[in-house]
């Protein structure tokens, strides 16, 4: 076992990461709201314009920035963005949610424009042909997701390959998601392609259904405050996979392995599929991992392909579970 630290404070620029997702996201002017006698499901708040679709409302801010507030309700519906840049708000945090329709074949949310926030939303039920049904689809442009939820569906957040693009996550919780069933490969919780950065904060990844939680394909990651409880989990893999490598950190996290495991070999993985980032600068610090009451096996915290990473420090680990293994 590792010798017994107090957790170290997260690193200043993981303390940004949760500022920006809370600067944001603006505040809905709910007085407003509730002055009129029958509001629409969906309202621009910068024209006051209501809509019954979702769609409608995209298509009215275009290439603009503006707010759509979201109200209560179970919404059977979809929208595709292909400008501007929208935030996407729920008038009572968790009560507006979308289920089980999905647009494309992809999500609940496909975002191509100039970029994207979502506070306060439900994305549940979300399955598609090929395996790929998520909340969200993040095809270009930025996203930012504070104080959502991802339920029983095959994926919670994926997005496509855009190396100038952010993905912030905070606050924020995914229940019961990932599949392996498709031939094409898994769905995880969150599935990134190589973006410029990834952020997740403050959030919760819990009773995975297979595949790993995250799986990051961006250069930078930051990955600290969140806890990842696998005791529920069904054929899953990894809590954390890096498949090409990254530098960044993994910083303040809880993990528990469970004992129903696809592949049970390692908490964290990086670089197991290439080397096409280095992963020289990854920390892995202040972390607190163990097994599932009742699970005795053996495995490691940090499996590495890339042999780079050498900043493993300060980690609670239960007796079973090696630090750290090249492979």
């Amino acid at each position: 076992m590792t010798r017994d630290a107090s957790l170290p404070p997260a690193r200043p620029s993981l303390r940004l990461a949760g500022a920006l997702a809370a600067l944001a996201i603006a505040a809905i002017p709910l007085t407003a709201l509730l002055a009129q006698p029958e509001r629409a499901a969906f309202t621009v708040l910068e024209t006051g314009q209501g809509f019954s679709r979702l769609q409608d409302a995209v298509n009215a801010i275009g290439d603009a920035r503006g707010t759509i507030a979201i109200a209560p309700g179970n919404h059977r519906q979809c929208a595709v963005q292909e400008a501007g840049f929208i935030s996407y708000l729920s008038e009572e945090p968790g009560a507006a949610v979308f289920d089980a329709v999905t647009c494309e074949g992809k999500a609940a949310l496909v975002l191509r424009g100039r970029g994207a926030e979502v506070s306060g939303l439900v994305f549940q039920n979300m399955r598609v042909r090929d395996y790929n049904g998520a909340g969200i689809r993040l095809e270009t442009g930025d996203l930012t997701v504070a104080q959502s939820w991802f339920r029983d569906s095959q994926q919670g957040i994926l997005t496509a390959y855009d190396n100038t693009a952010q993905l912030v996550v905070d606050r924020s919780t995914f229940t019961r998601l990932g599949t392996c069933e498709g031939a094409g490969g898994c769905a995880h919780s969150i599935y990134t392609g190589a973006l410029r950065q990834v952020r997740i904060t403050n959030s919760r990844f819990e009773q995975g259904r297979g595949g790993h939680y995250v799986k990051v394909r961006a250069p930078i990651v930051q990955i600290a405050s969140s806890s990842f409880d696998d005791a529920g989990g069904q054929g899953t893999n990894y809590m954390i996979d890096l498949p090409a490598g990254a530098s960044g950190q993994i910083t303040n996290n809880w993990f528990v392995q469970g004992r129903d495991k696809e592949n049970y070999s390692a908490f964290i993985a990086v670089a197991a599929e290439s080397r096409e980032f280095t992963s020289a600068g990854l920390v892995v610090a202040g972390n607190y991992a163990r097994f599932a009451p009742g699970v005795d096996r053996n495995s490691t915290f940090v499996a590495d392909w890339s042999g780079e990473v050498q900043q493993i420090e300060d980690n609670r680990l239960a007796a079973n579970l090696q630090r750290y293994e090249i492979r």
